[in-house]
């Protein structure tokens, strides 16, 4: 080849390499089961939807399971660390001296206690319990990647364990591509199929589980929610805009996880069902049980075709709430940033 066509190569090459996209920040892979998010190059979580899972030990007894709610595991900081428990997903080193406890409570999920009396948060397909409920995956909708953000949108239904429909559910997770933190939006719609009641109970609703070694009780953990309410016993069901949950991993990072309230939720500001053993949700239909007045009454009743919209935005932040400037992040969070 002549100097000229080689330089004509080269050129042709460098052109056609500008023209391609630049490769995505968040990258979203689905699969029949389960859908995979990428940021910035690193595996974030897996959003399960259906499908069986793998079996685990409880009280000395193996289970075997299926997925009856979606739930997105594990939860990364950008660093690469999980935030959530591994437990019942997978058995580590990390928590093999800790009681297994709560096998529903898997990463981070969306359901409650009491929908016409029906249990779609204490749900496990291993439970007894007649009065069970299952968040049942109907279909995928619009997958995005995106250099700054990506989102997948899917629908479930909310049945009993005869496949009745109480509710359709539409869901949205936004993804954002940030070097320090891992900021997830969540924008959900319930639509009730028949007329259905969301019960004033205590487990809902908005939740996850963290890794006991940044826990409260038996961790290094603490909790602190926008009004500077400290530990479980200062903040458990009390309502606030936001509520932080961090600690110290054994291997010595400082790093923890908020979630933001938005203000057009129904019940703003939440009140917020956070436990010393790991337990971080917040509950809109909770109020009667958290004040203990039984002439208060958070519970909210839908007429066939009305619906619900709730929206919450996860942080996961290095340090603690007041280096990671949580309250900071929910200015921004509050006026759109």
């Amino acid at each position: 080849m002549d100097t000229h066509m080689k330089h004509f190569g080269i050129l042709l090459a460098s052109a056609a390499a500008l023209a391609l996209p630049a490769a995505a920040q968040v990258k979203i892979s689905p699969g029949p089961d389960k859908i995979g998010i990428e940021i910035n190059g690193k595996p974030f979580s897996d959003f399960y939807v259906a499908g069986k899972l793998p079996s685990y030990t409880y009280r000395g007894k193996t289970e075997e399971a299926v997925v009856t709610k979606p739930y997105l595991w594990p939860l990364r900081a950008a660093s690469g660390t999980y935030i959530t428990r591994m437990w019942p997903m997978e058995d580590v080193s990390a928590e093999a001296s800790v009681q297994k406890d709560h096998p529903h409570q898997r990463g981070l999920w969306f359901a409650h206690d009491s929908v016409n009396k029906l249990d779609f948060w204490n749900n496990e397909s291993s439970y007894t319990t007649p009065n069970r409920g299952k968040i049942v995956f109907k279909k995928l909708g619009a997958v995005k990647n995106g250099k700054k953000e990506g989102s997948l949108a899917a629908d479930f239904d909310w049945t009993d364990l005869k496949d009745n429909v109480l509710l359709h559910e539409a869901r949205v997770m936004t993804f954002h591509a940030d070097p320090k933190l891992r900021i997830v939006d969540f924008d959900i719609t319930l639509t009730a199929a028949q007329p259905v009641t969301f019960g004033d109970s205590k487990d809902g609703t908005f939740g996850l589980r963290l890794r006991p070694d940044i826990q409260e009780q038996g961790g290094s953990g603490h909790i602190v929610n926008a009004d500077g309410l400290e530990t479980e016993k200062a903040a458990w069901g009390k309502p606030s805009n936001w509520c932080d949950y961090y600690g110290t991993t054994k291997e010595g990072e400082a790093l923890g996880v908020a979630i933001l309230d938005n203000p057009e939720n129904p019940h703003h500001p939440v009140r917020w069902h956070v436990r010393g053993y790991g337990l971080f949700a917040a509950n809109p239909f909770g109020l009667a049980v958290f004040t203990r007045d039984k002439s208060q009454n958070g519970s909210m009743t839908l007429a066939p075709g009305q619906s619900l919209r709730y929206r919450y935005r996860v942080i996961i932040h290095s340090g603690d709430v007041k280096s990671a400037d949580i309250a900071q992040l929910w200015q921004h969070y509050t006026s759109g940033k």
